[in-house]
């Protein structure tokens, strides 16, 4: 694309052809400094902005930092649910910029990536967290390359996982609890108290805690046994607030058996009693759904204080802190939803419903995460046949 300089009085000016609107050629001139040279490199920038529609971001002169920074602002922040936001903030900030952060992005060679993976391999990190670190490195620089367009290749492609220790998990990885375990939990935290149904409701279902304390009386439909999973509870800032499950397979309809329905009516009518006890005194907070703009109160929660305040996934912390310090069992609130699905699995249940009431987005995510259980499914089967042929075949 041509372009040029004229002076004007005592300024100078830069003029280059745009593209034709309405078939009339377009020309955009502006002042381009005092001096010949001053007009010269304000064409040139000018050029450069116009070839890359309007983005003022250099490929010779960005860093990492900035990039990162960037790709967070038109990608993350538009695209990605709130959690997600706040974990890729985290490992750009944390972990990226302090290492990576001060090279130039074109610089970045697939060495340097593979010894960050493997020196946060070495400091004893997770198979998941540097899952983390490695999604966040292979999805934001592939966007580099197109559409950016900032490098011509991305590195990533080139670097490889370290290899973990592939035993698979068992119950103590996955913190699963027995029954008799859970009943002790719940002695510790009886009817009435704060924890007691998000034990319950957790235990029955398989419910993450986000969704149990997301939970509000019009998702659940006692007459059908039926609880609908459409809202998790979180975190902006100081303010609980209402959000969408991450994935489309995250909102589900889950059915309940008896127990867990009588335990509900009872709560709810343990509720309306709280709420004529304290009267103006219960808690009168209001939760903002933002994604269909719609709020509710204190009185439409299910998991609540005798207050009616909210209990959240940061009071099922201290949950966990008690179970393990104060009754010696191994456990987190996940570990409800581990020993749910564990026990369905052991009953025979079919491992498809499994994954949908799990929400589970793949077939092969509960496959993995319980694979102790379905190798031990896969021998009871070959059992089952050589019973079969035992007593058919002479």
């Amino acid at each position: 694309m041509q372009g040029g300089v004229r002076k004007k009085g005592n300024r100078w000016y830069y003029y280059f052809d745009a593209g034709k609107v309405n078939g009339k050629r377009k020309r955009i001139e502006r002042k381009g400094g005092n001096t010949k040279k001053e007009a010269l490199e304000a064409l040139r920038k000018a050029l450069y902005e116009f070839e890359k529609c309007g983005s003022l971001v250099s490929e010779s002169d960005i860093s990492v930092a900035d990039y990162f920074d960037y790709w967070f602002k038109e990608y993350v922040l538009i695209n990605c649910k709130y959690n997600t936001q706040r974990g890729y903030n985290l490992i750009i900030e944390k972990h990226i910029k302090p290492t990576l952060g001060i090279y130039k992005l074109k610089s970045l060679t697939p060495a340097m990536l593979q010894e960050f993976i493997n020196k946060k391999y070495r400091n004893g990190f997770t198979k998941n967290t540097l899952k983390g670190f490695y999604g966040v490195l292979s999805g934001a620089l592939k966007m580099a390359v197109y559409p950016y367009q900032f490098i011509k290749e991305n590195p990533m492609q080139y670097v490889s996982m370290p290899k973990y220790n592939s035993l698979k998990k068992d119950n103590e990885d996955l913190k699963i609890i027995t029954v008799d375990e859970f009943n002790k939990i719940v002695d510790r935290f009886p009817f009435g108290s704060s924890f007691y149904i998000p034990l319950q409701i957790a235990f029955n279902t398989g419910m993450r805690a986000s969704e149990v304390c997301g939970l509000t009386w019009d998702c659940i439909n006692l007459e059908e046994g039926k609880i609908k999973v459409e809202k998790i509870i979180l975190k902006k800032g100081m303010q609980w607030c209402f959000g969408t499950p991450k994935t489309a397979s995250s909102q589900r309809e889950i059915l309940i058996g008896k127990t867990l329905i009588d335990i509900l009516k009872k709560h709810k009518k343990y509720q309306l009693e709280n709420r004529l006890k304290y009267g103006e005194f219960y808690s009168n907070n209001l939760y903002k759904f933002e994604e269909i703009n719609k709020k509710y109160s204190s009185t439409d929660l299910v998991c609540t204080k005798e207050n009616g305040e909210l209990v959240s996934t940061d009071s099922l912390k201290y949950l966990s802190r008690v179970v393990n310090y104060e009754l010696g069992i191994n456990f987190n609130f996940h570990s409800l939803r581990h020993t749910h699905a564990t026990i369905l699995l052991e009953a025979g249940a079919n491992i498809k419903d499994i994954q949908k009431r799990l929400g589970h987005s793949k077939l092969a995510t509960t496959m993995d995460t319980y694979s102790h259980i379905t190798d031990k499914m896969n021998q009871d089967s070959v059992n089952i046949f050589e019973g079969v042929l035992s007593s058919k075949i002479k």
